[in-house]
């Protein structure tokens, strides 16, 4: 025996498209998380630092020339400033 259309309307259609929507509405998901591990914070760290000293400049032209014309000037070379420089130079170093 075959089953004939009702009115336009097929029923096992009705009954397939049923379930397809029950079963879509129970499925339900966890938020996703994603979790790093400390060693991985640290490379990703140290990959920043490498970028941001590449892209910096190894002189810093402007300060040179600042100095350049101080130095141009007798009254600059003084004691006082001869002695704050060497402290400096000295504390870079740690000494």
């Amino acid at each position: 025996m075959m089953i004939e259309k009702l009115g336009g309307l097929s029923p096992l259609n009705n009954v397939q498209n049923t379930r397809r929507t029950t079963e879509a509405g129970s499925v339900k998901s966890a938020p996703d998380s994603i979790t790093l591990s400390d060693e991985a914070k640290e490379a990703a760290r140290a990959y920043y630092l490498n970028q941001v000293a590449a892209e910096t400049p190894d002189v810093r032209a402007d300060r040179i020339a600042e100095i350049k014309e101080k130095i141009k000037d007798p009254n600059y070379l003084n004691p006082a400033v001869i002695n704050a420089t060497a402290e400096r130079i000295m504390t870079s170093y740690g000494l």
